[in-house]
């Protein structure tokens, strides 16, 4: 199906998340510290996310984001500034980031010690201070419903929550107040950020849920994308919704690696979402076969170029391999994208700004040059 140019997603794509300026990352620390003022670090945030705007026009991009420049990790502001009741802790133990170099990176983990509860829209003021600042489309990225959810109901207070099925239903209503919430201020673009289905593109977590006695293809085929769709459940028709399938991304680390061939068919017929941005920058993505699965009426932007690496990749490459997959899925159903965000925590990837825009130009120049 056609996607009209004032449509999301567009041809050229950005995941969300930009890297930090140093101000900005010294100001946090000091407020965190207490020698700054909550006021004083949102004048601060709002320079440098107006600065952001000016510079992703610039660039060319259709749609903007605020880079994510309030959030200390991707997930933080929606589950734990605003549904309350959980917060951040770090393992590095039995799971772990790790880099081109071999180097462990902990993992941010949520803890939940009280009820979620949706009390007043979370990411609203975010969406109307970008969209008072451009007249492009504004995407609103939010984690998926999966994130906050807990399958073995570990890091779960069982006084908060007893029985994981009130957890379940909390996030349900948490997304659908948010979502309504989004639309009533204007917002017709929102991606969520799906980590946990990725993961288990590596049958080796199936392997570790088998012996914990819990049934994987349950939690795959039936948990996941059930908890999905109910919590999209009743948006309103002017929202489209993506979904971004992330590996793990921390200071140029990743988590998993698999293709996608394990959940193709499931996630592209069965989840209720409109379009898909798809990891495919490494090897440790798989092949595009899995695409063959993907429905007419939706789009999926390929995630070529990396954001975890200085290196500027070929137009040549991306354009070969976007004709590679356009033998499995139309190509009108393609656009193009980093892999990732370029900051899915606020120490951000291994690159300079000069490099992010490069890659970001290199989205913008290919898609042009294939698209037109």
């Amino acid at each position: 199906m056609a996607t009209a140019p004032h449509d999301p997603p567009f041809r050229a794509e950005h995941i969300g998340s930009l890297l930090r300026p140093p101000e900005l990352l010294q100001a946090r620390a000091a407020y965190e510290a207490g020698r700054l003022s909550l006021h004083e670090l949102r004048e601060l945030e709002n320079r440098c996310i107006r600065q952001a705007v000016v510079d992703q026009e610039e660039i060319g991009l259709q749609a903007i984001t605020d880079g994510e420049y309030r959030r200390g990790v991707f997930y933080t502001d929606f589950v734990c500034r605003g549904l309350g009741g959980a917060s951040v802790y770090y393992e590095s133990e039995r799971m772990f980031f790790v880099d081109a170099q071999g180097n462990k990176i902990p993992v941010p983990l949520i803890r939940i010690h009280d009820r979620l509860r949706w009390r007043a829209p979370i990411h609203v003021d975010d969406f109307l201070f970008v969209r008072s600042l451009t007249s492009r489309m504004v995407k609103i990225t939010i984690p998926s419903p999966t994130i906050p959810y807990s399958v073995t109901g570990e890091n779960v207070s069982k006084t908060a929550y007893p029985d994981l099925e009130l957890l379940r239903a909390d996030i349900v209503d948490a997304y659908r107040r948010e979502l309504q919430a989004l639309a009533a201020a204007g917002c017709r673009y929102v991606q969520l950020d799906e980590v946990p289905l990725a993961l288990h593109c590596d049958l080796q977590r199936w392997e570790r849920l088998r012996q914990r006695g819990i049934d994987p293809r349950r939690v795959v085929f039936e948990l996941f994308p059930q908890l999905i769709n109910d919590a999209l459940a009743g948006r309103p028709p002017i929202l489209h919704v993506g979904m971004h399938l992330c590996r793990g991304n921390n200071q140029s680390g990743w988590i998993s690696e698999g293709g996608y061939d394990p959940i193709a068919e499931m996630l592209f017929n069965h989840i209720q979402v409109d379009s898909y941005f798809l990891e495919y920058d490494t090897p440790r993505a798989g092949t595009f076969a899995p695409l063959r699965f993907v429905p007419k009426h939706k789009t999926v932007v390929l995630g070529l170029v990396s954001s975890k690496v200085p290196q500027l990749e070929s137009k040549d490459d991306l354009k070969r391999r976007i004709d590679e997959a356009a033998t499995y899925v139309d190509l009108d159903q393609l656009a193009l994208s980093p892999q990732c965000g370029f900051a899915s925590t606020a120490p951000g990837n291994r690159l300079t700004p000069e490099q992010q825009r490069a890659k970001l130009r290199l989205v913008v120049e290919v898609a042009r040059e294939v698209w037109g």
